[in-house]
């Protein structure tokens, strides 16, 4: 955006402050109203409704000017979430460079890899002990010390601005932890505050929904209730016995995190990660998971957000079945109007899938039958982050392929976790469930995809397929349409860090093993372009680079997948204005070839023979086939 228009956006927005206000309140207000009684009765809750118009304005005005003109710029700019230009990071502050004014620091490296937006791992204030990895919060506010304070917050924040880096934080808008001041007051009986939480005088209650309700943690929490002794009582502790579950049914709790929210994102927070949000509403007689009144109540929240502070977006951290996925961005007068990004956990999932079966079948099965999602949202796009990796497939599509959903699990499982000798993954179990067979896997990206096991064997071929497989995820993830994450220290290829097996507090949860301390020194040591961690560095960094400067990324929902005639090979295609990108990857160790008919047929070949952005190199074709190399990933433009 030039200055001069930049000047116009904010003289217009000093100009109408409360007018554009207004516009946004008048806009929303129906849906707001609609939502709100919908899960309070208008009978009994308009006393709820009209403090909710109240707190609205005071919000707004209370949102820091440097925001409310950024909110300006951000309506008048469009969807700047689904932008080509856009390359993310998760991270621990803690693990990447001790805490956030050492973060601050490290900016100069985020701008040499092109990352641009920044998820933060938990940095707010939880207890001493056990915390869940701070997903039990004692403060919503308040900037735990180990990271520094809220002003290091603020003044990271403001850098990021001029640097051009979007920040993501996340919001536990599930539970808050057994320390946080609302609970410390409902255990020493104050009736308003037992109100807040899922409370009862004996297990009547906990026993009913008990006979429906999964366990989330089946290994190390078992149950969903814990008897609180200060109380006499029973709390609802989905997650952990020391996270106690929000009861929205109260309207004093949505009123009081609306404001927690909003106060969140006026420390210059871009993105919120709305953490758990799948299980939001509690029912008897149901999983109390993906409820209709869940969704209504984060529509309620967008809603609301969108009057107050629109420059801030959310994200739904929902990791469930593909097709329950695209709910969280809304469905008929809610599409566009819960969140407007999401995790495509699906296609995580379903990458790794083709890694350990070398097959692409269930991944095109599979993602031709996920819903289209809404034009206005995006997904997150990413191969491992801090959690566990799920094995959340449809069990009817893979019975569709002859395969048994059981014994294929198991198989994954066996695969990644060390249980079969050939395989060149190392990963761990994670809550794995004898009776059922069920469970999880955790690990680095580069010790699942066999480094770890490489370097130790020095076996240089295993060695080379590794990369290859780290570059090619990577590269479908920069390419498939949305924002692509990496998770820290998966750019240099660092493997397992077993440490946590030492600490009384971690060695029960392997996902532990997947959260490393960054490694400098490699870093240190990239010029060196030989090494397997440096190789993947600049390959990542040209990709990424590439992807900035061409407008085809951008997620205009433009994807369409094509079947390449072999099982082996996956292959989509990018489309926008003028420019075609056609991404093929070979899953298989083995070269593999494909028909080169049907991509001819796209126009590829058609002012001579494409280039591939990879490589930097022509694709010749010699014959009718297109030959692949092991792990390749082809980026062919077309313009």
């Amino acid at each position: 955006m030039n200055q001069a228009k930049l000047h116009r956006l904010i003289s217009q927005k000093g100009k109408n402050d409360q007018e554009l206000f207004d516009q946004r309140l008048a806009t929303n207000l129906t849906l707001i109203q609609k939502q709100f009684f919908s899960l309070y009765s208008e009978d009994h809750h308009e006393k709820h409704f009209q403090k909710l118009l109240k707190l609205l304005p005071k919000l707004f005005l209370e949102r820091p000017e440097v925001l409310r003109e950024q909110d300006l710029i951000r309506l008048q700019s469009g969807n700047w979430y689904q932008s080509e230009k856009l390359v993310g990071m998760q991270l621990y502050v803690e693990h990447f460079n001790k805490d956030l004014k050492g973060l601050q620091d490290k900016i100069p490296y985020f701008k040499k890899l092109g990352v641009n937006f920044l998820h933060l791992m938990p940095i707010t204030t939880r207890p001493k002990g056990e915390n869940d990895g701070g997903y039990a919060v004692n403060n919503y506010l308040e900037v735990d010390k180990k990271y520094g304070s809220k002003d290091d917050l603020l003044q990271l924040t403001t850098a990021f601005r001029k640097n051009g880096i979007y920040l993501m934080l996340d919001f536990v808008v599930n539970h808050t932890s057994n320390e946080f001041s609302w609970a410390k007051k409902a255990k020493k009986g104050d009736k308003k505050y037992q109100g807040y939480y899922y409370i009862y005088e004996d297990f009547t209650i906990p026993a009913e929904f008990e006979k429906i309700l999964p366990e989330v943690f089946p290994e190390t929490s078992p149950g969903n209730f814990t008897y609180i002794p200060e109380m006499e009582k029973w709390v609802m502790t989905v997650f952990n016995s020391y996270q106690w579950d929000l009861n929205y049914t109260n309207p004093e709790v949505f009123l009081e995190m609306l404001t927690n929210l909003v106060k969140l994102t006026d420390m210059g927070v871009d993105v919120v990660r709305f953490d758990a949000l799948a299980f939001l509403w509690k029912k008897i007689g149901t999983i109390s998971q993906n409820l209709p009144e869940a969704h209504n109540l984060i529509s309620l929240f967008r809603m609301c957000m969108q009057v107050v502070a629109p420059g801030s977006i959310l994200l739904a951290e929902a990791i469930v079945a593909p097709t329950d996925i695209v709910k969280y961005f809304g469905k008929e007068e809610k599409e566009g109007n819960e969140c407007e990004v999401a995790y495509n956990a699906s296609l995580m999932a379903l990458l790794w899938n083709s890694i350990a079966t070398k097959k692409t079948q269930l991944l095109y099965k599979s993602l031709m039958n996920v819903p289209s999602k809404p034009k206005d949202c995006t997904w997150i796009n990413y191969i491992r982050c801090h959690d566990d990796i799920g094995l959340g497939y449809e069990n009817h599509l893979i019975q569709e392929l002859g395969w048994n959903p059981e014994m294929h699990r198991k198989f994954l499982l066996d695969y990644y976790c060390q249980r079969l000798d050939w395989t060149p993954a190392m990963g761990m179990l994670f809550m794995y469930n004898p009776k059922t067979g069920d469970g999880r896997i955790t690990g680095s990206a580069a010790s699942l995809l066999g480094l770890e096991k490489a370097i130790k064997s020095k076996d240089e071929n295993l060695l080379e397929e590794s990369v290859r497989k780290i570059i090619m995820l990577h590269g479908i993830t920069l390419a498939f349409g949305g924002i692509p994450l990496i998770y820290a220290g998966d750019e240099i290829g660092t493997l397992n860090d077993y440490s946590f097996q030492n600490d009384t507090s971690k060695k029960g949860d392997s996902r532990w093993v997947n959260r490393p301390m960054h490694d400098w020194e490699t870093i240190s040591n990239l010029n060196d372009k030989v090494s397997p961690q440096s190789r993947i560095f600049h390959a990542l960094q040209k990709l990424i680079k590439i992807r900035k400067q061409n407008e085809v990324f951008a997620d205009r929902n433009n994807l369409e997948l094509y079947h390449t005639g072999n099982d082996h090979v996956f292959s989509f295609e990018r489309a926008q204005g003028d420019q075609s990108l056609l991404v093929i990857c070979n899953f298989d160790e083995n070269a593999q070839v494909i028909d080169s008919n049907w991509i001819k047929k796209l126009g590829y070949f058609s002012k001579g023979e494409p280039l591939d952005l990879v490589s930097d190199e022509k694709v010749i074709l010699n014959s009718a086939l297109l030959e692949v190399k092991p792990y390749q990933m082809l980026w062919l433009m077309k313009s």
